[in-house]
Order: C-alpha cells, then sequence, then structure tokens
C-alpha cells in the first residue's frame, strides 16, 4: 500500500486525471490510482477490471504500477495493452466486466500522461475522481489478494468497428492516424472495409514526431488536406491521440467541424430515430440545433465534457451526441461512447450511400465564425471572471438578448451569439462566436472583448 500518498492539487481533473510525466504525475501516482479506484470498483460490488495504454513513452511504466494497485484491491485485472481508448471501453461492454481503466495523454503534449475511467457502463467523473483523491489521501482502502491476465481484445474490437459498415460504392480514403494509439488498430481496420484507404502515420510513436494529435486544430491537418488532393480522395478522416475524438475533411479539402458532423450524423439518424433527442456541447453551432429540428429531432444543448455528454444520452435516451472537439457519441447501434474509428466508419458508409461530403454539409446555412479560441488564463481567476461576465450578461437578458450559462455564458443576439467557458481540463478561457454576417461577427467579438476587458483580462491577439 502507498503510504500516505499526496497527489499534486492540479491532477485530479474533472473528466479525468492528468498530469506532466516527472513533475505532476509518476508511477507512484499511478499506483495510488490504482488502490484508490480499485476501493471503488470493489465497494460498488465489481470483481473484473479491464486497463489498456496508448502509446505515449510513459505509458507503459504507469500501467504496470496501476495494475499493482489494482491487484491489491484484490481485483482481477485483463490487460489489453496498448490501443485506442474506445477499445477499452469496448471490452469493458463486450466482456460484461465491471470497471475499465485508460492510460491516456489524449491530445495534450508528448510529456502528459493520465487516466479515463468507466465504473460499470458510465464515465467516473466529477465528484468520483475527488473521491478516489479521498480514499487515497484516508487510506481509506479496501485490500487482497487480486491477479492479472493479459488479452487481445483487438480483433474483436475490429470486427465490431466494420460490421456497421453500410456503404453502396467504394471510396477513396485517407486516414490520418497521426502516430498516436489508433494506428495499432486501423491498417486491420480498413483491410475489412472496401474501397481504397491510403493511411498516415499509422506507426505509434509518442513523441508524435509529424504533427500533434489534435483534430481540432487546423494545422494539424494539413497532411490529411493535401493527401486528399493528391489522391483525389473522397473523403479524410483524423484522430486525436488516443482515437476518442475524430476529425474529417471533404473532396475539396474543406475541414468539416465537430458540429458539422454531428449534424451530418444526426440526420441520418433521425430517419431511424424520430423525434429523438440529439444532444451537442454549448461551443456547438446554432445551424446544429436548428438542423435537428428542422428533421424532426430535439435538439439539446448541454454541457461540454466527454463525460458530461455520456451521463447525459444514458439519463435521456438519446441515440447520438456530440461536442465541437470532435467526441461523437453513437447509441444508435452502438454502446455510446466517444469512439473516433467507429465514427469514421459511419462516416464513410453515410458518404458512400448519400453522395459526397461536401454536399452532406451544404444544407447547412453558410455562417461566420470563429473556430474555438483558448487562452490562458489562471486556474482559479478562470472561473471567477466567468462568473462576473455570467452576472453582467444576465443584465442585458430581456433586451434583445438570450442568456444560456449551463456552461459558462452563451450570449444571443440579433447578430447570431457569443461564447465563454473555462475549460474544466486547462487553464483557459474558451471562447467562441458565430453570426449571419462579417460585419456582426466583428460586433460579437468586440462584446467578447468588452466583457473580458471588464474583468481585466487581455483578449488572444487577433480577436
Amino acid at each position: 500500500m502507498t503510504a500516505n500518498h499526496r497527489f499534486h492539487p492540479t491532477v485530479l481533473r474533472e473528466y479525468d486525471i492528468r498530469g506532466v510525466i516527472g513533475k505532476t504525475l509518476g508511477p507512484d501516482d499511478a499506483r495510488a490510482i490504482g488502490q484508490g479506484f480499485g476501493t471503488l470498483v470493489v465497494r460498488a460490488g465489481g470483481t473484473r477490471v479491464a486497463i489498456g495504454y496508448d502509446g505515449r513513452l510513459s505509458s507503459p511504466e504507469l500501467e504496470q504500477a496501476c495494475v499493482e494497485g489494482l491487484m491489491s484491491t484484490g481485483l482481477e485485472v485483463i490487460r489489453i495493452g496498448l490501443g485506442p481508448t474506445p477499445m477499452l471501453y469496448f471490452t469493458v461492454r463486450h466482456l460484461e466486466l465491471d470497471a475499465g481503466l485508460m492510460i491516456t495523454g489524449s491530445h495534450n503534449p508528448p510529456d502528459y500522461n493520465g487516466f479515463k475511467m468507466m465504473l460499470g457502463k458510465g464515465p467516473v467523473y466529477g465528484e468520483q475522481i475527488q473521491e478516489i483523491g479521498r480514499l487515497v489521501h484516508g487510506q481509506d482502502l479496501v485490500t487482497g489478494a487480486g491477479s492479472f491476465r493479459k488479452l487481445d481484445v483487438s480483433e474483436d474490437y475490429i470486427n465490431r468497428l466494420a460490421a456497421d459498415y453500410d456503404g453502396t460504392r467504394d471510396l477513396t480514403i485517407v486516414w490520418d492516424a497521426g502516430n498516436g494509439a489508433v494506428g495499432h488498430v486501423l491498417r486491420r481496420l480498413t483491410d475489412k472495409l472496401p474501397g481504397k484507404h491510403i493511411l498516415l502515420f499509422e506507426e505509434v510513436d509518442g513523441t508524435f514526431p509529424n504533427h500533434h494529435p489534435d483534430p481540432t486544430v487546423p494545422e494539424n491537418l494539413e497532411d490529411l488536406i493535401h493527401a486528399v488532393h493528391t489522391h483525389k480522395a473522397d473523403i479524410g478522416i483524423g484522430f486525436d491521440g488516443d482515437g476518442d475524438r475524430i476529425g474529417a475533411v471533404d473532396e475539396h479539402g474543406d475541414i468539416i467541424w465537430g458540429d458539422q458532423l454531428l449534424a451530418i450524423y444526426a440526420a441520418d439518424v433521425l430517419k431511424s430515430h424520430p423525434g429523438a433527442t440529439i444532444i451537442a456541447d454549448v461551443k456547438s453551432s446554432q445551424t446544429l440545433y436548428d438542423d435537428i429540428a428542422k428533421n424532426g429531432g430535439k435538439p439539446l444543448m448541454w454541457k461540454t465534457g466527454h463525460s458530461l455528454l455520456k451521463a447525459k444520452m444514458a439519463e435521456t435516451g438519446s441515440p447520438l451526441a456530440g461536442e465541437m472537439s470532435g467526441h461523437i457519441f453513437f447509441a444508435d447501434k452502438y454502446y455510446g461512447f466517444d469512439d473516433a474509428p467507429y465514427c469514421g466508419v459511419r462516416l464513410a458508409g453515410l458518404v458512400s450511400r448519400e453522395g459526397s461530403l461536401a454536399k452532406l454539409k451544404s444544407v447547412l446555412p453558410p455562417v461566420f465564425n470563429t473556430p474555438e479560441v483558448r487562452f490562458q488564463v489562471d486556474e482559479e481567476r478562470k472561473f471567477k471572471a466567468v462568473d462576473e461576465i455570467v452576472a453582467r450578461a444576465k443584465a442585458l437578458a430581456g433586451k434583445g438578448v438570450e442568456v444560456n450559462d449551463i456552461d459558462g455564458v452563451r450570449v444571443k443576439t440579433e447578430d447570431g451569439w457569443w461564447l465563454l467557458r473555462a475549460s474544466n481540463t486547462q487553464d483557459v478561457l474558451v471562447a467562441r462566436a458565430e453570426a449571419f454576417s462579417e460585419a456582426g461577427l466583428e460586433r460579437l467579438k468586440g462584446s467578447i472583448r468588452d466583457q473580458l476587458s471588464q474583468s481585466g483580462i487581455q483578449a488572444p491577439e487577433g480577436f
């Protein structure tokens, strides 16, 4: 048992556990996390837990230490090895296990790593993550003689991904693994799909030598766009470091953002789930919510965060949810967790059946918007600043202004809408605006700058 272990105060976060290797996170922390999480699992009646890890250089060492911690609570630990995060989620559901734990730094810099967890069928987040810290700090831990076994689930996972491909014509598709964990399964997956497949950076390399694995950043999609042009491909699909977020470009090389992807998926899913609730986060375009309603669905705006969206999805029985960052969740035909390779298969099938990706996107009305702009603000200050801005915005409500404070503040005006929220995973504020005209967008950006200035915060350069 780890005696009197204390976690660095920045490690236990809202949606997961995350830190910088050698500075705020190391093997002792991983062992303690295994003990704390294992205690949660055992006290919930569980006996079997799966563990996997991504391609980061620090992941194998953290996995070994975490397994030791899990076994110290008496659990049977199924070690599935290297692979994407959704393969871990799949293992828990496929084998009907009691819990799962994934060691991954997701899309963060190479020196970061962390842990994503599920208990039963649901995500572990918020108060449960804090409870792990309290159990460890208070040494309130279950002890027992556990065991482990190694199991290769990759073939079952790949077969399940390929099973829902429903295309009717062959496509040429470029897939960019970004040297992330998806590369471990991508070649075998594409071998099972019809058409021509060009793979970029499929070698798993935790130094990410080609580009950073975050498909929400346009510069990280440049190689994918170039390959789509070079091969005259029908579609390009990219992934983040652990394979739970998808990025896409159409046949012209234009980026299809997460909310646009969700609108395309929703139009298809609502054909078999008429009237269903479709959930999106507060950063998503108003055109998405309008299109869901136009197609007979019930749009629901919810808080940003993959764990929060998964929980709301289970609560409402929604067949589909997603967020701007590319976390997209299919409960239609699938398990309801964020699985980017699965989303890629579904998108390929949809484009094959319905026509070009550009055509599918064209049903959304054109708008003028900013990308998701993130800028550094101290951890303590960011939440207080948003509270101040919420209070000022509410004072304007009813004067041609609608205010939604479910997650930060989203203000709707005659020009469009603007958003400011505090990230739960980084020391940043997130801003976004969307308007019906370029002039309207400038006015919305001006509102954001003004609100930040009133709270003593410098707006990001060029915003």
